[in-house]
């Protein structure tokens, strides 16, 4: 270890500001000390016994710096092998770990900024320590050096052929929708095929269902293209049919998420789904289907999708790669009624679409080879485990003060907050410890009496650091604890 214990005493010169924290202050070092090559990836740092006698400070206030560091993927606990600065750390560089995650002014920018590693409880966000980079990296390099000529022309504004049949094969065999590769156009992650669905069957002022609460960034989106949105309540069954039918029966289309609701993770109940296709059949309405976090189900059997209980042609089934593989690669799908096939290859060529071809080719050749459903039944799995780390820790610190919504899947908890308690507020206070947790209401279009908090866990990697995040966040949030 190259590094200086003297350097992390208290009151030292640093260019902090005055007043704080000292496990802030250790916290802050720590990280400049991993920026500077002071400690590398895979060192192994003092004991938190050894470094309060060292520094003279309580144990528990180095203890809180460890956590937050081991929290936001710095240090690695390795049980009676000790802590070290984390290995993965070791594709970053430097000034880029060296950077603090400093709180937004408001929760939409402050959960949605980029950082060098995942927040803790961070949502919308695969296990990213567990995807296989060695495959993706030879699939993607054989793809470039086998890049033809036709892959090297104008691409199809459809997207990528292959791509688009391996999809279509997929969906047949695990969401039961029977479709070919004709009717599946690729876009820039899911918002590109909001677009083209509105572009081809839409126009400005038309007004649509919206799930409440629901997915903000798609109701803001679907705003800045003109439409009017109507909140729809959900309840334990899904989405309100009836209240929307008459609270907004003049609608021309629906945005559900009918097998995981966002943000709730309830599932659409069959006679929800039922009365959803018969309003869309008897209005002509379109159904644009977000089959959210549909893979990630740990209870029971996979929900079918509700695009395949369709007869009339009314659902637009779209889906993403953001939470199988990685947000990064910015690819999402849509599956469109065959007789409307060519009206959305029209709209397509106006479109930027889908984008560069070998990104394509490479998730096309990740699902041919069979790597795309071994990597799901992984994650399954995973996430099962991470999921009961994070429900055993809230359990253990909290006790019945804070209840957790039951959820068959998804890849977030939501936990309920006692009657009374402003989730806006708590959430702020935890974000301020660097806690991206979220609050329910900065989901909805409208007040409601339940407040509650999301918090994601498929990056908790270890059932201590789980413990070690949940008593950060009691500490922060200022709780009732068990």
């Amino acid at each position: 270890m190259k590094m200086d214990l003297q350097d992390l005493k208290p009151g030292r010169k640093s260019g902090h500001k005055p007043g704080l924290p000292i496990y802030q202050q250790l916290y802050r070092r720590f990280k400049a000390a991993i920026a500077e090559g002071k400690l590398r990836p895979g060192d192994r740092v003092p004991s938190v016994r050894a470094l309060a006698s060292e520094l003279g400070i309580a144990r528990g206030t180095v203890e809180l710096a460890y956590q937050v560091l081991a929290g936001e993927g710095y240090f690695q606990a390795r049980g009676p092998a000790g802590t070290v600065v984390s290995p993965l750390l070791g594709g970053v560089d430097a000034p880029q770990r060296a950077a603090v995650a400093k709180p937004r002014t408001t929760q939409r920018h402050a959960v949605r900024k980029t950082a060098e590693a995942p927040l803790p409880f961070a949502i919308g966000l695969p296990a990213l320590d567990a995807f296989p980079r060695k495959t993706w990296t030879r699939l993607a390099v054989r793809g470039m050096r086998t890049l033809d000529m036709a892959a090297m022309a104008f691409p199809d504004p459809a997207g990528y052929g292959p791509l688009r049949a391996a999809i279509a094969a997929y969906l047949g065999i695990s969401r039961g929708i029977a479709c070919s590769a004709e009717q599946v156009f690729i876009t820039a992650g899911y918002r590109g095929a909001l677009e083209l669905v509105c572009r081809s069957l839409l126009q400005g002022g038309d007004c649509g269902w919206h799930e409440d609460p629901g997915y903000t960034y798609v109701r803001d989106f679907l705003q800045r293209l003109g439409m009017v949105l109507a909140p729809v309540p959900v309840d334990e069954e899904g989405l309100d049919v009836e209240a929307g039918r008459k609270k907004a029966p003049g609608t021309r289309f629906a945005v559900v998420t009918p097998t995981h609701q966002y943000p709730t993770g309830v599932a659409l109940s069959l006679p929800r789904r039922l009365a959803l296709l018969k309003w869309a059949r008897s209005r002509q309405a379109w159904i644009i289907e977000d089959d959210y976090d549909s893979e990630f189900r740990y209870q029971g059997r996979p929900l079918p999708a509700l695009k395949s209980l369709d007869q009339d042609g009314r659902v637009l089934y779209s889906s993403s790669f953001s939470k199988v593989l990685f947000p990064g690669l910015r690819l999402g799908y849509v599956v469109v009624p065959e007789s409307h096939i060519d009206l959305f290859q029209e709209s397509a060529s106006h479109l930027p679409g889908p984008g560069s071809i070998l990104p394509q080719a490479t998730v096309a050749d990740f699902m041919e080879q069979g790597h795309f459903a071994r990597h799901l039944r992984k994650m399954r799995a995973l996430y099962a485990q991470r999921r009961g780390y994070l429900l055993d820790a809230l359990e253990k610190v909290f006790g019945d003060s804070l209840p957790v919504a039951e959820q068959a899947g998804g890849t977030h908890v939501v936990v309920l907050l006692p009657a009374g308690c402003d989730d806006r507020a708590i959430a702020a206070l935890a974000q301020a410890r660097g806690l991206a947790v979220q609050a329910l209401s900065h989901w909805r279009m409208r007040r409601a009496q339940q407040g509650g908090l999301l918090m994601g866990f498929t990056n908790i990697a270890t059932r201590g650091q789980a413990l070690g995040l949940v008593r950060q966040l009691a500490k922060a949030i200022q709780l009732p604890r068990a």
